[in-house]
């Protein structure tokens, strides 16, 4: 079922990423941006101009009272997405936030059961999961068009001006390049392999603290891995690949928000799937958002919340072989 009815979605931290999804949200028939909240009132309200919203707020809080708001996209720091999430969940304001949901899985723990306790949505903005490419990436695993998964290889990485201030560099914003994007190779392994069995891990530490570059291997039962990276130092391939038993998948860069990849069989014959849509392809993870609501479900069937507990898990656990 299609949902009919028109959201109105409000948006918490107006900065890059948020102009992103909103671009993309406005391709959606059934979704507006009817409010945005930030700490400034000025950002809020130019940001509000530029995508026809009617509601503009100076405070995070103040949009909790925001007139017919349906659902909520957090896109603020990861340092907050916690404490942001909790206050719309506990008015009982569905809630999209962006990755990582939590700095920690204590904190996405803690979501989940405000979530859970309100009786109120709650998804991880892990959009890559509902991009067509990987959703039929996993459909042909699940047929068997590659035979057993082996190993996989995926890594991410670009160069980022150096600002100790920043979001990337801070850590009491919880910066570094495992939390930003070190959690899409980690992503990619869980969706296909589970948890591992075993986790060795190593970072670069600058000179803020934060993890500039690091590496994971993850272990699993019969010898299956992941060997994932990622970076704000340098650019990178950013390329992913699946090696099965009768065949492998190859995604292309920047593998993340791929239209495209490529499978090919044990005798070498490459079938290539492409497709099409407007933008970036942060619609799709609105439109589930959406969906769910109208369905009157409380998390999402692809990227669960046990999902979300699951991968914060597994970054906490890579966390802390960086210092093991």
């Amino acid at each position: 079922m299609t949902s009919k009815k028109i959201f109105n979605w409000g948006v918490v931290g107006p900065g890059k990423i948020a102009h992103k999804f909103v671009e993309d949200l406005l391709t959606l028939p059934n979704a507006r941006l009817h409010g945005v909240a930030s700490r400034s009132l000025d950002r809020a309200k130019q940001f509000a101009d530029q995508y026809h919203a009617p509601h503009a707020y100076g405070s995070y809080e103040a949009l909790v009272n925001c007139p017919e708001l349906d659902v909520v996209y957090i896109a603020t720091p990861h340092s907050g997405h916690c404490k942001n999430t909790l206050l719309f969940l506990n008015n009982k304001i569905p809630v999209l936030c962006e990755k990582p949901m939590g700095v920690n899985s204590a904190e996405v723990q803690q979501m989940i059961t405000a979530a859970r306790d309100q009786q109120t949505y709650l998804m991880e903005a892990l959009w890559t999961r509902f991009l067509p490419a990987i959703q039929k990436i996993v459909s042909l695993i699940n047929e068997d068009q590659i035979g057993e998964v082996q190993t996989i290889k995926a890594d991410f990485g670009f160069q980022a001006t150096f600002d100790p201030k920043s979001r990337l560099f801070d850590p009491t914003l919880a910066g570094g390049a495992l939390l930003d994007i070190g959690i899409y190779p980690a992503f990619l392994a869980t969706l296909i392999l589970g948890k591992p069995n075993s986790i060795n891990a190593m970072a670069y530490l600058g000179s803020t603290g934060v993890d500039e570059t690091n590496a994971m291997l993850l272990g699993y039962p019969s010898g299956k891995m992941a060997v994932l990276t990622s970076t704000i130092l340098h650019e990178t391939a950013t390329v992913a690949e699946i090696y099965g038993t009768k065949g492998k998948i190859m995604i292309p860069s920047r593998w993340h928000e791929s239209k495209t990849f490529t499978l090919i069989d044990a005798e070498g014959k490459e079938e290539i799937f492409t497709f099409d849509y407007p933008q970036r392809g942060y619609q799709a993870e609105a439109a589930a958002v959406m969906e769910d609501l109208s369905n009157n479900k409380q998390e999402n069937s692809f990227w669960s919340l046990e999902d979300s507990l699951n991968l914060s898990t597994l970054l906490d656990q890579v966390k802390s072989a960086f210092s093991a």
